[in-house]
């Protein structure tokens, strides 16, 4: 019961040596590894997020030794950026790895399957909308799911080339259930 605040010097010197090398290593790889570690979490970046910060932690308290959690770090880091790499030249793999955005509300409709899929309620879509500043739901083309969860309003526009929305409303199931 004793040990509970205080073992001893020599176990607090480990933990302190322990703690700066395994920081100072994650810094490295997470500055070798580029952006995408750091990006705004999708379902698989939040699965690397946990797996970095569990492992980071067993370095710092001594659980592992310091050689193999590096190890371990790193193949986590060289594990996305494979994933990442091939989610971007496979459509197949992409689906497989991330999720897809959804959408919620178009033109006008709010698209009660989607919604009840992802737990949203008209609640949560209309407070969005009014977070983006809009007052008026017929200035809005579309609100959508995003990867990463979060939700994002599309405004009308009167343009006439590429859509943000491409990529979601060219899905073939979409438009057979909504009539696009």
């Amino acid at each position: 019961m004793e040990d509970i605040f205080f073992k001893d010097w020599k176990s607090i010197g480990h933990v302190v040596l322990a703690t700066v090398i395994a920081f100072i290593t994650l810094f490295f790889f997470l500055r070798i590894s580029g952006k995408r570690t750091l990006a705004k979490l999708n379902a698989f970046d939040f699965v690397v997020t946990v797996a970095l910060g569990s492992t980071l932690s067993y370095m710092m308290l001594a659980m592992v030794p310091l050689t193999e959690g590096a190890i371990v770090l790193f193949l986590i880091i060289i594990l996305q950026y494979i994933f990442a790499l091939t989610a971007r030249s496979s459509r197949k793999m992409e689906k497989l790895i991330n999720a897809v955005p959804s959408l919620i509300f178009y033109n006008g409709e709010f698209i009660e399957k989607t919604m009840a899929k992802e737990a949203i309620t008209k609640g949560e879509i209309f407070s969005t909308i009014r977070n983006s500043g809009i007052d008026q739901i017929d200035e809005v083309k579309a609100v959508v799911m995003e990867l990463n969860g979060q939700i994002t309003v599309v405004k009308k526009s009167i343009g006439r080339g590429c859509s943000s929305l491409d990529d979601i409303t060219s899905n073939n199931t979409f438009n057979h259930m909504n009539g696009i």
